[in-house]
């Protein structure tokens, strides 16, 4: 009898998850008018608005990274602010000040671009260690501290954050703290060649097409709390904790080998965002329940910033990716 009102309650889910996946159906429409050939950043774009989680996406210049993130914003009737990253950046460029008034003999808070619902860090990893800790309490706890006053965040809040990987002059490494804030790490590559084509002539033609928004931040709400509702059965959730275990303890998942490649472990942040970013990836295939697929195509973004690379492992030039492709062959998917 259980089973049969467990099937039926993801059959009333499915018909749900149908019904908010349409609006995100037209929202991918809409980005795709702008962004040509890059499904993949688009879709965890879309994973990281779904999971209420951060975005960080690291590829070299000329990707559409801040465009993506632009057309997102344009495409969604929320509010959006830009900041770019510099050495010489200041927390209270960020966060906001306090401004004395000589007219009203006191204090006022000017609430700095932080306050929007998508904050687009660009080139984030040019930014000092005391701005870069000026937002972590923002990632993490959704809210801004100036002087003796907090403030929450609008909702949803989103950091998308670019890195440029190939220039390191003028840059900082991120925080590991503040790099496991991020739900998901997407390394951007080049499109293809008919892509590239059909990007050179969209540009020569002076073409820019109209972005308009299709999507509430009502609909964004509603399809968030879809997602915890979406069915993760319990061997989906060994699955993922297994994969998280063995950046921990490689040696007692067959893997010995990668023990002398990593410093340290995925978080229990891991375990968390990997589980809802497939809930996510599940809703975005109109499905009202997460298969190993879902969790395979996910990993390496949730896990590659999560693993600590040992000095051996740099000196061989072993990749966090390569670590995870390693522990995905070995661990067994339900």
């Amino acid at each position: 009898m259980s089973e049969l009102n467990q099937a039926e309650d993801i059959r009333q889910l499915t018909e749900k998850v149908r019904e908010q996946n349409y609006f995100f159906s037209l929202l991918k429409q809409e980005i795709n008018k702008a962004i040509i050939g890059q499904e993949y950043m688009v879709d965890r774009l879309l994973i990281g608005l779904l999971g209420n989680g951060h975005v960080l996406l690291e590829g070299v210049p000329g990707l559409a990274k801040t465009l993506a993130i632009k057309t997102l914003a344009d495409a969604v009737q929320g509010a959006f602010s830009r900041i770019q990253f510099t050495p010489d950046l200041l927390p209270a460029d960020v966060v906001g000040t306090q401004i004395y008034s000589i007219k009203d003999n006191d204090f006022s808070i000017k609430r700095g671009p932080i306050f929007a619902n998508f904050v687009l860090a660009d080139e984030i990893n040019r930014a000092p260690s005391k701005v870069q800790s000026a937002l972590l309490e923002a990632m993490q706890e959704k809210q801004v501290t100036i002087g003796d006053e907090t403030m929450a965040l609008p909702k949803p809040f989103l950091v998308l954050a670019t890195q440029n990987p190939i220039d390191q002059e003028g840059t900082y490494l991120l925080p590991e703290a503040q790099s496991d804030r991020f739900m998901l790490k997407c390394t951007i590559t080049y499109p293809d060649f008919d892509d590239e084509r059909k990007i050179m002539n969209m540009v020569a033609s002076g073409h820019s097409p109209e972005i308009r928004p299709v999507i509430t931040l009502d609909n964004i709400t509603e399809a968030k709390n879809l997602i915890n509702q979406i069915y993760l059965d319990e061997k989906i959730e060994k699955y993922i904790l297994d994969m998280v275990f063995a950046t921990r303890f490689p040696e007692k998942y067959g893997l010995p080998d990668l023990k002398n490649y990593i410093s340290f472990g995925a978080s229990p942040r891991a375990s968390i965002n990997l589980s809802i970013a497939a809930r996510a990836m599940a809703f975005l295939k109109n499905r009202a329940f997460v298969i190993p697929e879902d969790v395979k195509e996910i990993a390496k973004d949730v896990l590659r910033h999560r693993i600590g690379l040992s000095f051996e492992a740099e000196a061989e030039e072993i990749t966090s990716d390569e670590i995870v492709d390693k522990i995905l062959g070995k661990i067994q998917a339900p």
